[in-house]
């Protein structure tokens, strides 16, 4: 050894006096394979007995158990790494390379560049790398390539015992979800954790019951409900069990949502709904549905089938409430007949000009003018009471005649299902036929523009047209197959619909939990004037499980059916209005708002501007109801144009 040789050792010694010697154990599951060679204490005392033979100074202990060699979030890799960059490390001493890793892009990087860069000697007892010796070093990338091989079969080894567990329908996970237990003569069988369970329980009936799940989590919060994590880690279970809570009743509406959404609830095993794009990839991502594998009826359920539907529905349609009110429960419910359309809730408490509360639907699509339909306007208590006459009136007739009210339902939804499918193909072939002549319209559009008799804007144009249409189609042929399909596997399921019916015994009210369970959907169709007085609208309800039931005792009826009557006021305020009218002997009349501000000598409410209701007549709506006592009908309402439209009664 050289002179210069001998020097530099020294110095290092010298430096080394100074700093510690970190001493670094690690150790996974996949080690316990080889015993107990690979524990903690054996590289502990290996180590310690190494630095003490050599006189290596200030010997500090840096251990990692349960940690993957793939993983470099280790809590004491991470400290050791911080001590590193802080300059209080001389030597690093180590097992074997794959104490430090299994990744040799990683492992290379340390070894090669962040330890020589903060002059730290780094030794590798059992593979004889040591970067004093830089001789010694020439096959420790190689050792660590290996080591990679190694965490890559290793890998390859867990997840098909992690693949075989799930194809067989045990549980993969490591901890049972919020609410169970591992069942203690049996580790693969969960079983009821019966206080976690209630609050369970009670998460699905508060979203039965009308709140969304940013409420239920505030008022778990102020019960001081323990959440999940800190309730698990309490009876030391869980991936935070060892992890300090700042407040552990805190409830957060994401943490609502994932419950509500677990399968698990009733009683399935749901296996696959997670994987990893590699085996050094510790984040992992979600499965589609599709590629999850479940398993029915595999542990006691705390939610039943119902219920959990009933949820998952309701979590779907959105539901704002106003600043002190409630959202209105029938929203997300109420279609319009003719559009489609969901119908939008408009409630405001009583003004001026309206003494009391409003609060009734309108069609969303006439209301956003994203299409020509009209109002479809109704009221919400209208709406409320059809649908308790036609629920008590079914839930009386099916306990009754239990055998019939099978067959009718029967009969009935399986002609509803063939109209159903048949307007279903028609409109799918209507669709056909026009995307063909798109795609002969569009290959003809590109000979023109090709052989310069188009030129390159119009092409541009009209292709992006064509484009766009053929994208509309596409997407409602898509729309229109998956609800053929789901008509298809639909199943009705009367003994279902008797269930919530005998769990009922009061028909007397219609609660929120009792509309949610009982009721799909209510179709609203525009209403048709009989006279000045009267209106006729019609509106289908159909039940969960049953669909739309037609009683004998009502056939002779359009049942559910409502017929309106419409109340009629007069105010002095506006008797210049009522004036005008009665001096107009003409059939039609376009009134233009500004004609209304002058009559009266006051400017209109925001609402007459903003809504077309407004001008028709309905209960504590003074203008509309002059206009209508003053012999006047109204036509239409041009909102835009500022005019209403009206037509002299017969």
């Amino acid at each position: 050894m050289s002179w210069l040789s001998e020097r530099g050792i020294v110095m290092n010694n010298r430096q080394s006096q100074e700093k510690i010697t970190a001493i670094y154990c690690r150790l996974s599951r996949d080690d316990d394979l080889a015993g107990d060679s690979n524990s903690i204490i054996h590289q502990k005392d290996m180590l310690t007995r190494y630095a003490h033979e050599r006189n290596f100074p200030n010997v500090s202990v840096y251990s990692d158990d349960g940690w993957s060699g793939t993983n470099f979030e280790r809590p004491d890799w991470k400290r050791l790494i911080a001590d590193i960059e802080a300059g209080k490390v001389g030597i690093v001493l180590v097992k074997d390379l794959s104490r430090v890793g299994r990744d040799y892009l990683r492992v290379g990087f340390y070894t090669e560049v962040t330890f020589p860069q903060n002059g730290v000697r780094f030794i590798a007892v059992n593979n004889g790398v040591d970067s004093a010796n830089q001789s010694e070093n020439d096959f420790a990338p190689f050792l660590n390539i290996m080591n990679d091989f190694y965490a890559r079969d290793t890998s390859k080894k867990v997840s098909a015992v992690y693949r075989a567990k799930g194809n067989k329908g045990e549980h993969t996970g490591n901890h049972p979800i919020y609410g169970y237990l591992k069942d203690p003569e049996n580790k693969q069988r969960w079983i009821i954790d019966e206080e976690a369970a209630a609050v369970v329980r009670r998460i699905f009936c508060m979203v039965i019951d009308g709140k969304g799940v940013y409420q239920i989590a505030d008022i778990l919060s102020e019960e001081k409900v323990l959440c999940p994590s800190a309730y698990l880690a309490a009876k030391g279970v869980g991936n935070r069990r060892n992890n300090k809570f700042e407040d552990p009743y805190r409830w957060w509406g994401t943490t609502v949502s994932y419950i509500l959404a677990r399968v698990e609830y009733m009683g399935h095993t749901v296996n696959f709904k997670t994987f990893k794009t590699c085996y050094r990839d510790k984040h992992r991502k979600q499965a589609p549905k599709e590629d999850w594998k479940i398993f029915e009826n595999t542990h006691e359920a705390i939610i039943d089938k119902t219920t959990w539907e009933t949820a998952q529905k309701l979590r779907r349609t959105i539901r704002r409430g106003d600043r002190n009110r409630e959202p209105n429960p029938l929203t997300g419910l109420l279609y319009c007949g003719e559009c489609g359309a969901k119908m939008y809730n408009e409630r405001s408490d009583g003004d001026a000009y309206h003494k009391t509360p409003k609060d009734d639907y309108v069609c969303a699509s006439y209301r956003k003018k994203t299409t020509s339909c009209t109002i479809h306007f109704i009221r919400t208590e209208i709406v409320r009471d059809l649908i308790l006459d036609a629920l008590r009136n079914v839930a009386t007739y099916a306990r009754a005649n239990k055998e019939d009210f099978e067959q009718l339902v029967m009969q009935t939804t399986s002609d509803a299902r063939k109209r159903s499918l048949q307007s279903g193909r028609t409109e799918l072939d209507r669709i056909m036929r026009r995307t063909n002549e798109l795609d002969t319209l569009l290959q003809k559009l590109y000979e023109d523009y090709a052989l310069g008799r188009l030129p390159e804007k119009r092409h541009a144009k009209l292709s992006a047209q064509y484009e766009a249409e053929q994208a509309q189609l596409e997407q409602r042929s898509a729309e229109l197959m998956e609800q053929m399909n789901a008509e298809q596997e639909e199943s009705v399921n009367v003994d279902r619909f008797m269930e919530l019916v005998d769990r009922y015994t009061d028909f007397t009210e219609l609660t929120t939990p009792m509309l949610n369970e009982f009721i799909d959907k209510v179709i609203v169709y525009e209403r048709k004037k009989i006279n000045r007085y009267q209106y006729d609208q019609q509106i289908e309800i159909y039940f969960n499980f049953i669909g739309k039931v037609t009683l004998p005792e009502e056939e002779t009826e359009a049942a559910p059916e409502a017929t309106k009557t419409l109340h009629v006021a007069s105010n002095s305020s506006f008797a210049p209005i009522g004036d005008y009218l009665s001096a107009q002997t003409v059939e039609t009349i376009a009134l233009p708002f500004s004609k209304v501000e002058e009559l009266t000598g006051k400017p209109l409410c925001k609402s007459a501007y903003k809504y077309a209701s407004y001008w028709y007549p309905a209960q504590d709506r003074p203008l509309s109801n002059t206009i209508y006592n003053a012999g006047y009908d109204v036509d239409r309402v041009d909102l835009a144009a500022e005019i209403v439209y009206l037509t002299k009664a017969a």
